[in-house]
């Protein structure tokens, strides 16, 4: 079973501390929503899983299948099964996505890649997206719209086949048709890989087809509240306000404990 663990992570940038004492366990086959306030520390925490440079760790380690990711670079971390699609996917210029692709497919796979079988899958998933077939053969995102761009995210998803997923807002940008194939894309993939997903999102939307396992409520860098599906209608009737109900969580047994207590 594929676990990401999370202990007692304390990160900040620019002099400014942004997640505190951070913990959670993701394992295979779980899907964790993070909700909150802007400025929480929700997207930090995914950049800081992959390795960003920005930020630095204070403190707390994250392990993934209990190997110590803290001092591992961030192409060593992907390379392990961790992907991230981001909020703001960035343009790339002169790198067409197929070329992308292929280059990181045949790096990981080797002698065992097979160019044909690659070609017809890729064809596949750009189809089942409802993407533009000229869009592989652009520079990677240049030129998409927004919604063109969470989409391609998901097509690296499904491409590269990772074992930990984290989706950062990706259902911002995206118009009512796009947000369901993204939406049930995920949960498609979910279904068949049993991978761990972690998804930040605001809005509710989303999660009309992202069926979350464990939801849990993130207010100045550290979760304070969990619990199952219900805390997002909470959440919507009520905001974050109330959520300040605060505990010391380290996973899936602590918010198991208190979905039972409630």
């Amino acid at each position: 079973m594929d676990t990401l663990k999370i202990i007692n992570l304390t990160v900040s940038v620019d002099d400014k501390v942004i997640l505190k004492d951070f913990n959670l366990e993701i394992k295979s086959g779980e899907i964790h929503v993070i909700m909150g306030p802007n400025g929480t520390g929700k997207s930090t925490l995914t950049k800081v899983i992959l390795g960003d440079k920005n930020y630095q760790v204070l403190k707390g380690e994250i392990y993934f299948n209990d190997i110590l990711l803290n001092d591992l670079a961030t192409d060593e971390r992907a390379r392990l099964g961790i992907f991230l699609g981001m909020q703001n996917p960035m343009e790339i210029e002169g790198v067409t996505n197929a070329d992308f692709l292929r280059t990181a497919i045949s790096t990981r796979e080797k002698d065992n890649f097979k160019l044909f079988d690659f070609i017809k899958e890729l064809d596949k998933t750009v189809d089942y997206l409802n993407m533009s077939k000229d869009m592989i053969h652009r520079g990677i995102n240049q030129g998409f719209s927004g919604g063109e761009k969470k989409k391609n995210e998901i097509l690296q998803m499904y491409m590269l086949k990772p074992k930990c997923i984290l989706l950062d807002e990706i259902d911002s940008g995206l118009d009512v048709d796009s947000l369901k194939i993204v939406g049930n894309s995920v949960m498609d993939y979910f279904r068949e890989y049993k991978s761990s997903i972690l998804v930040i999102t605001h809005y509710q939307r989303l999660l009309d087809y992202i069926k979350p396992t464990f939801v849990h409520i993130m207010k100045d860098g550290s979760i304070i509240k969990s619990g199952g599906s219900e805390l997002v209608k909470e959440v919507e009737q009520e905001g974050y306000g109330k959520q300040n109900k605060k505990f010391s969580s380290i996973g899936t047994c602590v918010v198991k404990e208190m979905i039972k207590d409630e």
